[in-house]
């Protein structure tokens, strides 16, 4: 005779089995649920399967049904994520430069798992595999999990940050690459994970890709007050921060042709303020980090956008423009 205990267990890996093996397209005979149970050392008999079921159910634990003559067939359908979703978190992935051709492997082995073990199969062998540009940094899930505890426990770390000459070699500059740092957000953009840290020295935030990060070591000593400020203001900083490049934020205001309008919004939210100037031209002010990346930016208009103020970046922008010509 089943004890609760036993009962309970049992009704376990049913539910298991059903969420596992289940779902709309390929649901489970009342034969087949018996031997599988019984594979995995579980009494089931086809008597009792059906008031299980209900039991189940009645538990919340949703359990479909379908009949087929005087079949029964039973599956799962309620599950943490939708095919569509996964298939959405895989491609991300895919398509990331952060994780190596590996990790890339086995994040999506663990995903497609999600969805069950028959739709696993269809999604990953519907798989269109990109051809994006992987990281090398192994460790940069060690990375990832130390600095994820620094900032939680408030922490400065030391950090060997590296670069990559001609060749694809690691390059370490000052120091030997050892940087100590104190570290307040860690910021996706434009497909590049970034650490970012705050300089008490210079009063200002500096950025570290990750993937160029080779190890982390956690100090006991505290990050500064004026860190977590800025740590409370970061995604205002990453906001204004272009492309995550060097150079002083400013307000700058563009002129630009209607045809360019989505490309303001895009790169700049839906919020930003566009003002008409007449004769088919406008112009919106935006908070940017002034860099060569920016200029580089306005150039691919082709004279359909251009700075207009403040003077100096005006200049700045010219003398770009001037030595582009020269080369």
């Amino acid at each position: 005779m089943e004890t609760e205990k036993s009962t309970k267990f049992k009704f376990l890996k049913l539910y298991e089995m059903l969420k596992s093996e289940t779902d709309e397209e390929n649901p489970m005979s009342t034969n087949e649920i018996c031997k599988r149970m019984s594979e995995m050392g579980v009494s089931c008999n086809r008597r009792t399967l059906p008031q299980e079921i209900r039991a189940l159910n009645e538990e919340g634990y949703e359990v479909c049904v379908r009949d087929k003559g005087r079949a029964h067939f039973y599956y799962v359908v309620d599950r943490t994520f939708s095919v569509a979703e996964l298939r959405l978190l895989i491609d991300a992935i895919q398509a990331s430069h952060l994780m190596t051709e590996k990790k890339t492997r086995e994040l999506i082995e663990k995903i497609a798992v999600l969805a069950g073990s028959k739709q696993a199969e269809v999604i990953k062998n519907s798989i269109v595999h990109f051809n994006s540009t992987k990281c090398s940094n192994e460790r940069i899930y060690y990375v990832i999990d130390a600095l994820e505890r620094a900032l939680r426990q408030k922490k400065k770390v030391i950090i060997r940050y590296f670069h990559l000459n001609e060749y694809r070699e690691k390059v370490y500059r000052s120091e030997n690459g050892i940087h100590t740092v104190e570290p307040i957000a860690l910021v996706y953009n434009n497909d590049k994970y970034y650490l970012t840290c705050y300089n008490p020295q210079a009063d200002r935030n500096y950025n570290y890709r990750l993937d160029r990060i080779e190890n982390v070591e956690i100090l006991d000593e505290k990050i500064s007050k004026n860190a977590i400020v800025r740590s409370r203001s970061v995604s205002k900083y990453t906001a204004q921060v272009f492309k995550m490049y060097g150079g002083e934020i400013e307000k700058v205001t563009l002129q630009f042709d209607s045809q360019k309008i989505d490309y303001i919004y895009e790169k700049f939210g839906n919020d930003v303020n566009i003002v008409s100037c007449g004769n088919d031209k406008f112009s919106a002010s935006v908070d940017v980090q002034l860099s060569p990346t920016f200029y580089g930016w306005i150039f691919q208009f082709a004279g359909k956008m251009k700075i207009i103020a403040p003077e100096t970046a005006v200049k700045v922008y010219q003398e770009h423009f001037e030595k582009a010509m020269q080369a």
